[in-house]
């Protein structure tokens, strides 16, 4: 049938009222061009004019920063109990409040996804990662967040900020993350006004896979922690030259302390033998720092070591030698991250800005990290073509490499990823376990916050953090943005919790699911899975099976009252099989409201086998 170009262009105007209509129901949408409101005669005399005015944000709203960092462990910062020297994050909780109770998805761009968006990870695509080889062609899986499900940088901008990024980003697919975009994936297409740092998960410290805006930039040749700070620095005081009174948002997310972990010798040098005594010995300290600062129950109790963990004084003198040295940077590491931050605050302090910043910081973007395996890593390639003692050996060979440019893999072994997960057991990626999930929170405003340096226990999770901020900001979340209906966000403000310490918690459902290990809390109560417990290697598959074919029925729950035993040291399955039911019942429910199904397993991701069949095996040297 052909259609005319009358009848195209009746159809055109009729769209466009529908979408006038429909634009000005949306009370909440600030548009980016207003309409034009007055009148056009035949001349200037008989016409009035409308002008375009800025949206700004109230006299005297707050600024807000975001401090996210990555792989930290939840008894690693001295700020939660760790003998690793934090004294910022110290400062700020110090004079703000202490989360005990907070969570993340347990794995850094699903974390990622449901901080920015206040939305489960699956519930906006990103189950897995943006990653080509790592996502699938599912709705919780393809790795492409909606447009319907914005981010707090088009909230703010839409409300008068200025709003900054620097550091990784993690959430750009693979195909997009060239200079030839497309850029609506990019932080700029979500509501950045500026950004600086890495679009991948991880990268090299002192060469990074660096862009700037829209584009990929040489770098300077020094740290990337150092990089990111004295960028946003520029970014802040460019704006308070231009406008001091505008406030600002700052997404500041370090590579600190993915791997690799490498730091300036001056930062390491400063933990020279202080981890000689091992990681049994450094659990029990800090276990009992911990207690002593109230961030755990005083009856708590330890768990016993991983059995996959030797204990310490079983190990030779050169792997004492060796695991020691790759401690002493990771510590290096942190310490040096919390330095970084300093110079931040410093800077807020200098320009007269700090009294008036909300800042949160979340100490981990998921556990610990396991992917070092039992010896540590120096290079993961010959580790997979290797058997341990030969490994060992190669590590021994390149002790020197740890922490410098050249040590471009480096990642401590599974012995301090437990230690730093201390009062947890297990680690980064297990959703099931509190170790994969729990990461301290700090929540900083001077000018807001009178209960300074006292903990809050309230349950929380990443995607509580922008409906807190925009409750706390006095800001509505918006019906549309640009134009596109926003879906309901998922996460519970913790406001409620500021000035009550004893308030019970809001936040009283949620699920977890990374690679088939999966989790359900409810009030209190937990059922999880931990699909693969013997599978402490993620680059050496233990099966080759056929795609899809993991029997996820098979897979045995475990119960347990986080009230009672906040550490899951006592598996209740068998004393309350109706809770369990009921629980089981309530993670189906939640995996099909959130996109969670179908399971994949990480197997089925690592060999390339998920259905697109031009994406690539990953390669488990990168």
């Amino acid at each position: 049938m052909k259609i005319s170009v009358k009848t195209i262009n009746k159809l055109s105007y009729l769209v466009a009222g529908l979408l006038m209509v429909n634009y000005a129901s949306a009370q909440n949408f600030t548009q980016q061009q207003q309409p034009f409101t007055g009148t056009v005669g035949k001349t200037l005399a008989d016409s009035k004019e409308s002008w375009t005015t800025n949206t700004k944000a109230p006299k005297g709203a707050p600024n807000v920063i975001w401090i996210l960092l990555d792989d930290v462990g939840y008894g690693a910062s001295s700020t939660f109990g760790g003998v690793i020297r934090t004294p910022n994050f110290d400062s700020l909780a110090g004079k703000g409040l202490r989360y005990t109770n907070f969570h993340t998805a347990g794995i850094c761009a699903p974390t990622r996804s449901s901080l920015l968006t206040g939305r489960n990870h699956h519930y906006v695509h990103m189950g897995g990662f943006a990653h080509t080889a790592l996502s699938a062609g599912f709705p919780g899986y393809d790795g492409r967040i909606p447009s319907d499900k914005g981010t707090i940088a088009e909230i703010l901008r839409e409300n008068g900020y200025n709003t900054f990024a620097v550091g990784k980003y993690g959430l750009t697919p693979d195909e997009d993350a060239t200079d030839a975009g497309p850029f609506d994936r990019w932080p700029s297409g979500k509501g950045f006004d500026h950004f600086f740092g890495f679009l991948g998960s991880q990268t090299d410290q002192y060469k990074p896979d660096l862009v700037e805006d829209n584009a990929h930039v040489p770098t300077d040749g020094r740290n990337l922690n150092e990089q990111i700070t004295d960028k946003a620095i520029s970014y802040l005081s460019r704006q308070q030259k231009v406008a001091p009174d505008k406030p600002f948002f700052l997404y500041y997310a370090p590579g600190a302390t993915h791997a690799p972990h490498q730091v300036a010798k001056e930062w390491s040098d400063l933990y020279k033998g202080k981890f000689d005594e091992g990681w049994d010995v450094f659990r029990e300290t800090v276990f009992a720092r911990q207690k002593k600062l109230g961030i755990i129950p005083s009856n708590a109790v330890l768990p016993e070591r991983n059995a996959n963990i030797k204990a310490w004084k079983s190990l030779s003198a050169d792997e004492k030698r060796l695991y020691a040295r790759f401690m002493e940077v990771y510590a290096g590491y942190l310490t040096y991250a919390d330095n970084e931050v300093g110079k931040l605050i410093t800077y807020l302090k200098t320009s007269k800005q700090l009294d008036n910043t909300l800042i949160f910081v979340v100490i981990g973007d998921n556990g610990a990290s396991k992917e070092g395996t039992l010896n540590g890593d120096i290079d993961r390639a010959v580790r997979l073509q290797v058997n341990d003692q030969e490994n060992l050996q190669h590590n021994l060979d390149k002790i020197g490499e740890i922490g410098t440019p050249e040590g471009t893999q480096t990642n401590y072994p599974l012995g301090w990823a437990q230690a730093a997960n201390t009062p947890f057991k297990y680690w980064k990626q297990d959703a099931n376990a509190e170790g994969g999930t729990r990461n301290p929170l700090i929540v900083y405003y001077p000018k807001g916050i009178k209960d300074g340096g006292s903990i809050r226990t309230q349950y929380g999770h990443v995607n509580d953090i922008l409906p807190t901020t925009l409750e706390y900001l006095g800001i509505k979340a918006p019906e549309y943005i640009r134009g596109i209906k926003q879906d309901t966000l998922q996460g519970t403000s913790l406001v409620y919790s500021f000035e009550n310490a004893a308030a019970p918690s809001k936040h009283t459902l949620q699920y977890y699911y990374i690679f088939g290990s999966r989790s359900i809390y409810k009030d209190g109560w937990k059922a999880e899975v931990y699909h693969h417990p013997d599978f402490t290697d993620l680059t050496k598959p233990h099966t080759d099976k056929a795609p899809g074919s993991t029997n996820f029925d098979a897979d045995v729950w475990e119960l347990y009252d986080l009230k009672t035993d906040f550490n899951e040291r006592i598996n209740l399955a068998a004393k309350y099989p109706e809770k369990l039911k009921e629980l089981q019942a309530l993670y189906d429910d939640q995996a099909k409201k959130n996109n969670i199904y179908p399971f994949i397993d990480w197997e089925d991701v690592i060999k390339g086998r998920i259905h697109k069949t031009d994406k690539p095996p990953v390669d488990p040297s990168k």
